[in-house]
């Protein structure tokens, strides 16, 4: 009699869960729909643990009562090991799976185990852009992925992607993109999230002013602009993907709050902070031009030299481009277009930087 009435509780909670949902959708994320019917949390299998986003998301889904899985590669460079460790302490409640994310075999044994779960978020991410690792990593392991969610009977696959793949230039996006056209192909219920620029990805002059040297910008430093959201907010917003119905079926840009923000009004909130005059050097975008093309000449000769010329590409993207919804009829990038997510601000990480005399680990992603 008790597990009959339990039942009856579970399906009336449900049921107001399922009438909320349809008189005012905007209330999805303030009912708790992860232990319908079933009274035990919904199963997670999170890739990209291990990184900052990965991180921050496996947090998120903790929080909202979630039972997260991670699966992750073993690694034995003293670094990666590092981040593992953080990952294990950070994530309390979650288990840790490892195994090769690019081999099919790995995915299903070590990651999936043969079990049930109810959704996949993948945080993989390339570390550097470089074509091959950007095919590796931002496609085919996502496919092998995908598969695997497919063959044993996941319903929903949230997938950090990135704002940049508006306009695909690079080998990076187009790898991307190709993922994105798969999942959205497959028959799951997606999200594709779309941020706009990290907070760490803005961080690298912090030291640089703090000598007293200028800030780098180019041109006269509003050639782009962006709407920076921090790894807590952005990870709470891929969390909610799995039950606000809004988010399903969705490619989802996404910004922090506040208005846009240009390279020079960081400088000048960096030094407004330091409490002395702003000062910049401008460097010319054709500079960029020059390195790519002397860098692409010897790439024909040095093989270093052509990865070398596609990061410099990718710095020129990032100096050219804004990171924000790109508006085709208008052809313009349009602020108003860009949607906010969450609290935290960039400027208030920059007076926390400062205070703390703290750097964010940027790794391999210098570049961005």
């Amino acid at each position: 009699m008790s597990s009959v009435v339990g039942l009856s509780g579970r399906l009336f909670i449900c049921s107001v869960h399922y009438l909320i949902l349809r008189c005012d959708p905007s209330m999805a994320e303030t009912v708790d729909s992860s232990q319908c019917l079933t009274g035990t949390p919904q199963r997670i299998l999170l890739l990209g643990a291990t990184g900052t986003i990965g991180l921050a998301t496996g947090q998120a889904l903790i929080q909202r009562g979630y039972e997260v899985v991670c699966f992750v590669r073993s690694h034995q460079a003293a670094r990666s090991r590092h981040r593992e460790q953080k990952s294990k302490s950070t994530l309390l409640g979650a288990s840790f799976r490892y195994g090769d994310p690019l081999n099919a075999q790995s995915m299903a044994q070590d990651g999936f185990a043969h079990e049930h779960f109810d959704a996949v978020i993948s945080c993989m991410a390339s570390r550097t852009g470089r074509p091959r690792d950007a095919w590796l990593v931002d496609h085919q392991a996502h496919v092998v992925a995908l598969e695997a969610a497919k063959a044993f009977g996941v319903q929903h696959f949230v997938l950090l992607s990135a704002i940049c793949v508006q306009k695909p230039l690079l080998a990076f996006q187009h790898a991307k993109l190709a993922f994105e056209k798969k999942l959205m192909n497959s028959g799951l219920t997606y999200s594709i999230v779309r941020p706009t620029a990290f907070f760490k990805s803005l961080s690298g002059q912090l030291q640089r002013v703090k000598k007293g040297k200028p800030f780098l910008i180019f041109g006269d430093g509003n050639l782009t602009a962006c709407k920076p959201i921090s790894d807590d907010d952005l990870g709470d917003f891929i969390a909610g993907c799995l039950d606000d119905q809004r988010r399903h079926n969705q490619i989802l840009p996404i910004g922090g709050p506040g208005p846009a923000i240009t390279p020079r009004q960081q400088g000048e909130y960096l030094f407004h902070l330091l409490g002395k005059e702003p000062r910049f050097k401008s460097v010319p975008v054709g500079f960029l031009d020059f390195i790519i093309g002397t860098l692409t000449l010897i790439g024909k000769f040095i093989p270093a030299a052509k990865d070398k010329a596609e990061l410099a590409r990718i710095g020129r993207y990032y100096a050219t481009e804004s990171m924000l919804v790109w508006d085709g009829v208008a052809n313009r990038y349009d602020v108003d277009l860009t949607p906010s997510h969450g609290k935290h601000t960039l400027f208030e990480a920059y007076g926390m930087w400062m205070r703390d005399h703290h750097t964010p680990d940027r790794g391999e992603h210098t570049v961005f």
